[in-house]
């Protein structure tokens, strides 16, 4: 058989046809949300030929910060009759083209540009982008530099520009870092416009090659299962959309080690379409509990997440168990994604309300001879334990509670505000981190039991919808 020429659109366009356009932007801050552009700075390279460049202070219509004037040069007096984004933004646009857009840490400058965009209601054409970070990172092994900033790469890789935190000139210094990324990047194979989608593609080829899996999946919500070559149902998931969903998997988006070993065992994905999301996430649980799959790990014993309870004693306490609740506790809530998170619960309920904290069980009538612990000492205990806290007065805590748990956090959400805010005036901030975790972890927990409720009390649920006439 004689050997086939491909044609050219088989084999993709060169780099040395490739339009690409570098852009640097300077800017009144790290945020694409709150700040803006004061100055942009654009070279358009084809072939490693300068076709032309754009650059051009813009107001930023606030003031600029003393440090960024210190680091760019740029100051607010410098800006005055500067034009504005918005009079700025359609002419660089119409710079660019069609052009691949191509930017050092290109998140930052295209993320500001796509917010300027939006801001200003100009079309966004949604051009191509090529990060030189991620181009460096493929290209430059870890010894070679000590980092991948502008300024370290520029010299390293021979640039004849030094950056200097001006947008032209820092441009013009990422074209000399792109061209010499791309000439070693040849001899890898990276040729052509369509090479580039992987070089800076952490996903391992062989992992790559898998994503016929997700060919011919629906796009709509429901269940997949990765099962291998004998059948054997590896992993269960839901989705909004199936084929978007499995899709991922195969992405650098996946970066889970045990989902990379999966992948790499599965020979086809089972879907399982859901006319809602909550029928796949039901569908979901029951094919976990049905098929245990290994890589499963957070659903595959639902049974066992822990719960935060207070006892039915007759001095009642919090109690952290994977057993679900039932009429013997006063009251629960959860469950919890784990033990920490319920142990963080619980401290919140301590902070709140002077329930005792020892394990031991307390009778009617407290034992002779016995001390009270150091929480009574504090004022956190009234200490039933040695008699000085009848069982009627601590049922009132009791009671305060397991309302808070059950109906209204109202009381641990106020008693962990005032604490929050002594902290923070006092410049503690690590001890109020520790308990605005606490109030979060109680608050979630007792959110997902109310909402859950009136579900839980019923013996049997079923739902239907009308069928078509």
């Amino acid at each position: 058989m004689l050997p086939v020429q491909p044609t050219l659109d088989a084999v993709g366009t060169p780099l040395s046809q490739v339009t690409f356009v570098v852009v640097d932007l300077e800017t009144t801050g790290g945020s694409a949300r709150t700040d803006a552009i004061t100055e942009i700075g654009a070279v358009k390279v084809r072939g490693g030929e300068v076709l032309g460049e754009l650059q051009t202070l813009v107001d930023p219509g606030c003031h600029v910060p003393a440090l960024i004037t210190r680091l760019t040069g740029i100051s607010d007096q410098m800006l005055r009759g500067a034009p504005s984004i918005a009079e700025v933004l359609p002419t660089f646009l119409e710079f660019c083209g069609d052009a691949v857009l191509v930017a050092h840490n290109a998140r930052f400058d295209i993320g500001f540009l796509k917010a300027a965009a939006a801001r200003h209601q100009v079309p966004w054409p949604g051009p191509a982008v090529l990060d030189t970070v991620a181009l460096a990172r493929r290209a430059l092994h870890r010894d070679e530099v000590r980092n991948h900033r502008l300024g370290t790469l520029a010299p390293y890789l021979g640039s004849r520009v030094e950056p200097d935190h001006r947008a032209l000139t820092d441009a013009r210094a990422t074209v000399d870092v792109l061209h010499a990324l791309l000439a070693r990047l040849g001899p890898l194979g990276i040729t052509h416009m369509e090479d580039l989608a992987t070089a800076t593609d952490p996903v391992p080829e062989k992992r790559r090659r898998r994503r016929h899996l997700a060919d011919g999946l629906p796009d709509a919500p429901g269940v997949y299962q990765f099962r291998d070559a004998r059948g054997e149902v590896l992993y269960v998931g839901t989705a909004t959309s199936i084929r978007t969903r499995v899709r991922s998997y195969f992405t650098a988006a996946e970066r889970r080690r045990r989902m990379t070993e999966m992948v790499m065992l599965a020979s086809e994905v089972v879907p399982v379409v859901c006319g809602t999301v909550l029928e796949a996430r039901v569908r979901e649980l029951r094919l976990i509990a049905e098929h245990a799959p290994r890589y499963n790990r957070r659903s595959r014993h639902p049974d066992r997440r822990p719960w935060l309870r207070l006892t039915g004693e007759p001095f009642p306490r919090l109690v952290v168990s994977r057993a679900a609740p039932d009429a013997t506790g006063a009251a629960w809530i959860g469950p919890f994604g784990g033990t920490a998170a319920a142990r963080l619960a619980a401290d919140a309920l301590h902070t709140t309300f002077p329930l005792r904290q020892c394990s031991r069980r307390i009778g009617r009538r407290p034992r002779p001879g016995g001390s009270a612990c150091a929480l009574a000492g504090l004022g956190r205990c009234g200490a039933p334990c040695v008699g000085e806290q009848d069982i009627d007065s601590y049922a009132q805590v009791a009671r305060a509670a397991a309302h808070a748990m059950t109906t209204d956090p109202t009381p641990v959400i106020v008693a962990h505000a005032e604490r929050l805010a002594a902290l923070a005036a006092a410049e503690r901030y690590e001890e109020a981190a520790t308990y605005r975790d606490q109030v979060e972890a109680f608050c979630r927990a007792a959110a997902r039991t109310q909402r859950s409720a009136r579900l839980a009390g019923q013996a049997e649920l079923v739902a239907a919808r009308r069928a078509p006439s």
